[in-house]
């Protein structure tokens, strides 16, 4: 499911946070427009898909659907899970009743038989999870010998550099739970993310029988600098999100 990085502030209570069902409208109306996942994150993983045409995809926390839609649009087979039935409602009004969607956590098994996809899209998801082995095993499973597994995840220094201004003191080498508040269409939300280190993310992938092929910190398309002037150009000189592309053994 993908996120919204601006407009958030510590703290939040970590008891009540990341429940997409009580908020789903407006974070896809921001979702649809924003310069973080509109004009950022999905083009940059559009890109990294490349020619989608025939293939298999899973989209792995898919939220309201809106990269399901233009993978389909390229001429892919797709399905999407989400743990969020609120979400899913709003992606079945977008991608139609024929659409295969269903509820699933990714902490959990899913209801996929062995090599039933081509590639797993897993756009702003993995930072939920503390631990990714039983998640990425599962994702390895659902793939074809040679399958992609395309991520996007919060760089590594987001976390870090946030809670840094909040005047914490954060450990970089850990793998820590961090809590804030995002704002968006009249309503404060608490959120719940797990930060970890980079080499921890990479032993996560070799652990799991993945080769990485592409490391990537794109920029965004070049559209957004009107749109958003100030945004543009922090996120052009600033990390935000990190993309990589794993292949299946």
């Amino acid at each position: 499911m993908t996120q919204v990085p601006e407009n958030c502030a510590l703290p939040a209570d970590p008891a009540r946070a990341n429940d997409y069902d009580s908020f789903a409208e407006a974070y896809t109306a921001e979702n649809e427009a924003s310069l973080y996942n509109a004009y950022y994150e999905r083009p940059a993983m559009l890109e990294l898909a490349g020619d989608v045409a025939g293939r298999r995809i899973l989209d792995a926390g898919c939220g309201s659907g809106p990269l399901f839609a233009a993978l389909r649009d390229r001429g892919a087979r797709v399905s999407g899970i989400d743990a969020s039935a609120g979400m899913l409602e709003l992606a079945r009004r977008r991608l139609g009743t024929d659409a295969d969607l269903r509820i699933a956590d990714l902490a959990s098994p899913l209801p996929f038989s062995d090599g039933a996809f081509d590639d797993v899209v897993a756009s702003l998801v993995l930072h939920y999870l503390e631990d990714w082995g039983p998640t990425l095993a599962e994702l390895r499973r659902v793939l074809t010998p040679g399958g992609r597994l395309l991520v996007s995840v919060d760089h590594p220094f987001v976390a870090y550099g946030i809670q840094r201004s909040a005047g914490h003191s954060p450990n970089y080498f850990e793998t820590y739970k961090w809590t804030f508040e995002w704002t968006m269409g009249g309503r404060t939300v608490p959120m719940s993310l797990w930060a970890r280190p980079l080499h921890a993310m990479t032993d996560a992938f070799n652990a799991a029988g993945f080769r990485i092929s592409i490391i990537s910190e794109p920029q965004p398309v070049p559209a957004a600098r009107e749109l958003f002037p100030e945004e543009y150009r922090a996120l052009t000189t600033g990390p935000s999100f990190l993309f990589f592309v794993l292949q299946s053994s």
